[in-house]
């Protein structure tokens, strides 16, 4: 019998393992801000699943969380938006007038070292739950550049939308959320002082 008796599958099986096993604690911490607690094992399993199927398009060497993150971004879109109730609409031109109003921040580090603090425990946090009210584009892009890490090109290859649309929606977001959030990070520190709105 000439040749390798090697699997090709079980090979294929232990390179999907290796990439993708390491990846299922954040996959599964932004299935739970995209969806709930019901829904994110199901969107994680349902992820990597689809991820499997298609492993054979992976190109090693590449980042693999930004790569599963656009395969759930694409389930969750497809499965799981239609049964999602959408936060209340607010206009952001009124967002954006509030937020002048009331703070004096020249960027947003303080609420970028909220949301990366390693210490944070997200479940039930103030800054899951105000995560959890900004409507899901702008949350979408919060969550993949600030929390999970992903550079402008890959959260915007993941949204599917060009970088500027991207970028934009990641500075309106940043506003929406500091505006929920400010009163938590001048408890903890992250930021000091500020004007107060009427």
């Amino acid at each position: 019998m000439s040749g390798s008796s090697r699997d090709p599958g079980a090979d294929l099986r232990t390179r999907f393992e290796e990439v993708a096993l390491p990846l299922l604690g954040p996959l599964y911490g932004a299935a739970v801000r995209m969806t709930d607690r019901e829904r994110a094992a199901d969107l994680v399993q349902e992820t990597c699943l689809r991820a499997y199927r298609t492993f054979a398009n992976f190109t090693p060497g590449t980042n693999a969380k930004a790569w599963l993150f656009t395969i759930m971004y694409s389930v969750f879109v497809n499965t799981y938006r239609k049964a999602r109730r959408e936060p209340t609409v607010v206009s952001l031109d009124e967002l954006e007038a509030r937020f002048d109003r009331t703070l004096d921040v020249p960027d947003a580090t303080g609420l970028v070292e909220i949301l990366r603090n390693p210490e944070l425990d997200w479940k039930g946090s103030e800054a899951d739950q105000a995560l959890q009210r900004l409507p899901e584009e702008f949350r979408l892009a919060v969550l993949l550049v600030d929390v999970e890490e992903l550079s402008y090109e890959e959260a915007a290859a993941v949204a599917h939308c060009p970088m500027g649309t991207l970028r934009s929606r990641l500075f309106r977001g940043r506003k929406m959320l500091w505006l929920e959030l400010q009163d938590y990070a001048r408890k903890r520190g992250y930021v000091k002082g500020g004007r107060e709105g009427k």
